[in-house]
């Protein structure tokens, strides 16, 4: 009987490596194709579009990072196998590529009977019909390849792997490109945050206005007079520029806040205003309270003396009694 060829620790790290790298590639394109879908058929029960901006980032730099990686190991096995037919042999390999295929198809099979279970119930849904596909699809490819690698002797004269591997880098390549259309450049990703702060600062700023109008029945004449060192604010300044924001009194209710901005806000964003109208009610209403676009934007804002009227005086104080 010929016995098996032993495992070095070189075989034992690169077939780890291979598996983990490839675990978390695959993981990471189903993870994107789930939000790429919400964004094309958004759901006005459950739909955070900041929520899936954030995991489309994640799942980015996982895959930008490990499938490159998973490529590269790859690579350096299918060269050592050609070059030792044994490798293909050892046990660290056969007992990885196993578990793959078990775990691939316990997938499918959940993937399935999610699918008919759905379909009894009467909830087929464009949505929910796509993320199947992607979980089967993907599934199915891995299960099939390495079943395949599994069957195959030698590597020596197939060009099976290279068509996998030039296939799916493709499909991986394409999936992050979407990526980048949906969320941005880093750069333009920067411009965002600096922008998100602003707004922050403009509405901790604009309720500072209203808490000062309530207290004294008066808007005050300049940002300083928010100031309160005993309550520790300080009113806050451009997060990019360290300039102070504008702020204008129009009337004795009204007055206009302004900021110089370094992007359209998303509710302006062609690229995704389709799913903005299923964004959830309070965060939308939020967001175009400050719409902005390029450059420098002003808010008027107006107060309603019955919402604010004025805080009651001193309180009587309370004698204990001993």
């Amino acid at each position: 009987m010929k016995s098996l060829p032993r495992s070095t620790a070189k075989d034992v790290f690169a077939h780890l490596f291979a598996i983990v790298t490839l675990y978390v590639s695959v993981v990471s394109f189903i993870v994107l194709g789930f939000q790429y879908v919400d964004v094309s058929f958004p759901d006005a029960l459950s739909f955070y579009y900041s929520g899936i901006l954030d995991a489309i980032r994640a799942s980015m730099a996982s895959l930008i990072v490990m499938w490159p990686a998973f490529m590269g190991i790859s690579w350096f096995m299918h060269k050592e196998a050609k070059a030792d037919a044994e490798k293909r042999d050892i046990g660290i390999r056969k007992w990885l590529l196993y578990l793959t295929l078990f775990i691939t198809a316990i997938t499918i099979i959940v993937d399935l009977i999610t699918l008919m279970n759905y379909f009894l119930n009467g909830e087929i849904t464009v949505r929910f019909l796509l993320k199947i596909f992607i979980v089967l699809a993907t599934a199915s490819v891995v299960f099939s390849y390495y079943l395949w690698d599994l069957r195959t002797e030698s590597l020596a004269k197939s060009k099976v792997p290279k068509k996998v591997a030039l296939g799916t880098s493709i499909v991986m390549l394409a999936t992050i490109v979407l990526g980048f259309i949906l969320v941005g450049s880093p750069m333009q990703q920067r411009k965002v945050r600096f922008d998100d702060t602003r707004v922050q600062d403009l509405s901790m700023i604009q309720s500072q206005i209203t808490n000062y109008y309530s207290l004294k029945q008066a808007l005050p004449s300049t940002l300083a007079d928010l100031t309160n060192p005993l309550m520790g604010f300080s009113v806050p300044v451009d997060p990019n520029t360290g300039a102070a924001f504008e702020y204008t009194v129009k009337s004795s209710l009204s007055f206009e806040l302004c900021a110089t901005f370094e992007a359209n806000s998303v509710t302006n964003d062609s690229n995704v205003i389709k799913a903005m109208p299923y964004y959830d009610g309070y965060n939308r209403s939020f967001d175009e309270n400050w719409t902005h676009g390029v450059g420098r934007t002003c808010f008027t804002r107006t107060i309603d003396p019955a919402l604010y009227p004025p805080v009651s005086g001193t309180v009587t104080p309370v004698k204990l009694v001993q």
